[in-house]
Parts: structure tokens; C-alpha cells; sequence
């Protein structure tokens, strides 16, 4: 009898990150028949399987220079539609927010493959903030057949929704498997800005990471945060600014621009995760308009500055870990500077995100659906 089959899709590095944990739980499991498809939406993604050893079955390398999202749709869709009919899965597995995400997700749909979201259920609730991310994680929602929120009030979300409880599974957040998965392999710091700032740390120099590349904040929203970290950098003598700079030109041209010559200010490029992980567990504060970076800031008890206007996870701001300070150069340098005068950079505060086994749950719901076993495990309670 033929074993029910898998398919994990995957497009970007943080969606590669954030699918390990599950990859590797069906992996561990066995019972079915599981392959991973990436579309090569980031270069970076394929980095991550191969540091783990998970095999890519299929690569579709649709990443070319200047690429529209009309450009990324359709060669997902081309692409994807062969995978789909050449390997027939019962189940198709996304994760997040991208056009990977969504397109992956048509696909399915137009094969009447069930699809299961992982990370579900998050919401601004504002249409173009951030974009396209809202609005395309909530269409992705609409079509699947499995849930899985990461928290309770992303839950709360879908059934807001309509979206029947039979279809949602709280889980945790993967990201927090992954990150004690990379903990757990301690390897050295391979970047040569961060190892200096590493190493000046046990003398006094205090570590404040950056991260920025929102589309809707592209032009004046983006030179006015990069103009503040400048002001910041200059007003704290102690203080190192650690950015690795997304390899979008509407990114590097301003931050090289603004930053490039400003005193204590470290331009780089993207870190390895490994690095990333290090970097969020030295650092004294965190900037980022990243998703992904708030929960991973968070598990570390690190302080984030959201340089957005709304944000989709909204428990760390509910826990005091995080505080939306926007693009505005005095909110940013106002709350900068409180948070730099505490004492202890760390919070001690429970993780709202999860508790190190989302991956396996995920994978528990999904093999129990497939091969008809009761569920070895519950949903997430959170902390």
C-alpha cells in the first residue's frame, strides 16, 4: 500500500528557518512519504536545509534581479504546477507570509490538494501594512485545510474569520524550535564585524542590532530611520550598531548613503543564521521592522524597537519585549535612549512564541490525519 505523501514548500530564508522544525519532526516520524520543493524566492533559503541536512527535491530557482511580484506569482505557479502534478501529495505544507506562500497555496487549491499554513492566523488588521504580507497570509488562511496558529490570539483571529475550529491547531512558533536547534550547535561566529563586536563586548561596548527592509517603508520612512540609528550611534559612545543590509537596492543605496561613513555604525552583509542567532544573544537592544525578529528577539529577553506602525504579533508588545516606535526619528531616539539606560538589558519574561515543539505538533496533527493515529499531543497553552 503506498504511504500518504508530503510536500513542504518553501521559498525564503526565514521561511526555510521556520520549516525545519516541521521538516524535520515528519522526517523523524516516518509514515509517509515526504519531499521539500524550493522555489528559490531567496538564494539564502537552500543554506539553511543543507546546514541540516535536509534533502530539496525539487528546485525551481525562480530568483532573478528586479523581479516584480507579477513575476514571482507566475513562475511559482508554473513551476509549482508541475511539482504538484508529477508528485501528487495528499497534503502540501507553506509556512508564513510571501508570494511563495500564497502562490504555493493556488496551486493546491487548483489541484484540490489540501493545504496546511503554518503560521496562521496573524493579522494587522491593516491592508497595506506590511505589504503584502497581510493580505497575503489572510487569502492563504481562506484556502487551507490545516491551521496552525502559533498563539492562542492568532487563533482567536481565524475564527473572527469563520474559519471552523476543526481547522485550527494552536502550536507555538516554529521559530522557537529552530532557534534551540542552532543553540544546541554551538559553531564560530563567521562574520568578521560581529566577531570584533563580540569580543569588545566583555570590554564595556554595548551591541544594537538592525535590521530593516519593508517595502512600505522605502524612501523618506527608511533615510528617516537610518538617520536616527545615525543620531544614536553618535549620542552613545559605548553603543556598536551591527546592520546587515538586505540586498534591495531601495536599501543599500540609502543605507550605505546615510550610514556608511557614521562613527560605530557596522554595515554587513546578511548573516548567516548561526551569526543571527549570536548577534540576538549579545545585543542590548534590537531595531527591526522584521516579523520574524520580534519572536526571535523575544526568546532571547532582548528589547525590540518595531520600526513599523502596526504590528501582527502583538503578544510581545503585550509582554513589555517590544515597542512600536514607527519611522519617527524622536520616538525612535526617545525610547532608544530609555531602554539604554536600564540596568539589565534582558527581560526575564515568559515567551508568548512557544516552547521549543510547534515542529512536532504540527507534524502530529498532520500524520495523524493522514494515517488515521489518535494525536500524541496537545495544543499549546501558551506560557
Amino acid at each position: 500500500m503506498a504511504l500518504p505523501k508530503i510536500l513542504s514548500v518553501i521559498g525564503t530564508r526565514p521561511e526555510a528557518i521556520k520549516m525545519l522544525p516541521v521538516v524535520r519532526s515528519l522526517e523523524a516520524r516516518g509514515g509517509v512519504e515526504h519531499r521539500v520543493a524550493v522555489t528559490g524566492q531567496h538564494q539564502m533559503a537552500a543554506d539553511i536545509l543543507e546546514a541540516f541536512g535536509i534533502r530539496r527535491r525539487y528546485d525551481l530557482e525562480i530568483m532573478t534581479p528586479g523581479q516584480s511580484l507579477h513575476e514571482v506569482g507566475r513562475r511559482c505557479l508554473d513551476g509549482l504546477g508541475g511539482v504538484l502534478a508529477e508528485f501528487s501529495p495528499d497534503v502540501a505544507i507553506v509556512q508564513g507570509d510571501t508570494a511563495t506562500v500564497f502562490f504555493a497555496g493556488v496551486s493546491a487549491f487548483f489541484e484540490r490538494i489540501r493545504l496546511a499554513h503554518v503560521e496562521a492566523g496573524l493579522r494587522s488588521h491593516e491592508k497595506w501594512a506590511p505589504f503584502p504580507e497581510e493580505m497575503l497570509r489572510r487569502m492563504t488562511d481562506a484556502i487551507s485545510d490545516f491551521c496552525f496558529a502559533p498563539t492562542a490570539e492568532a487563533a482567536a483571529n481565524l475564527a473572527r474569520e469563520g474559519i471552523g475550529e476543526e481547522r485550527v491547531f494552536v502550536t507555538g512558533n516554529t521559530v522557537v524550535d529552530a532557534l534551540q536547534a542552532m543553540r544546541a550547535r554551538p559553531a564560530p561566529v563567521q562574520n568578521r564585524q560581529l566577531a570584533e563586536i563580540v569580543e569588545r563586548a566583555g570590554r564595556g561596548t554595548r551591541l544594537a542590532l538592525l535590521t530593516a527592509h519593508r517595502r512600505e517603508s522605502f524612501g523618506p520612512p527608511m533615510e528617516a530611520v537610518f538617520g536616527a540609528v545615525a543620531d544614536l550611534a553618535r549620542r552613545h559612545a559605548d553603543v556598536a550598531v551591527l546592520y546587515p543590509v538586505h540586498p534591495n537596492p531601495l536599501v543599500r543605496e540609502p543605507a550605505w548613503r546615510i550610514l556608511g561613513d557614521c562613527p560605530r555604525v557596522h554595515l554587513t552583509e546578511p548573516l548567516a543564521y548561526g551569526d543571527l542567532v549570536r548577534a540576538l544573544g549579545c545585543a542590548d537592544l534590537v531595531l527591526t521592522d522584521s516579523g520574524g525578529i520580534q519572536e526571535e528577539a523575544c526568546a532571547f529577553g532582548v528589547h525590540t524597537l518595531v520600526l513599523r506602525e502596526v504590528t501582527e504579533r502583538p503578544e510581545g508588545l503585550r509582554a513589555g519585549a517590544a515597542t512600536l516606535v514607527g519611522t519617527d526619528p524622536d520616538r525612535i531616539a526617545a525610547e532608544a535612549d530609555r531602554r539604554l539606560a536600564e540596568d539589565s538589558p534582558r527581560s526575564g519574561l515568559a515567551n508568548p512564541y512557544g516552547d521549543g515543539r510547534a515542529g512536532e505538533r504540527i507534524a502530529d496533527v498532520l500524520l495523524a490525519d493522514l494515517l488515521g493515529l489518535p494525536r500524541a499531543t496537545t495544543d499549546w497553552a501558551g506560557p
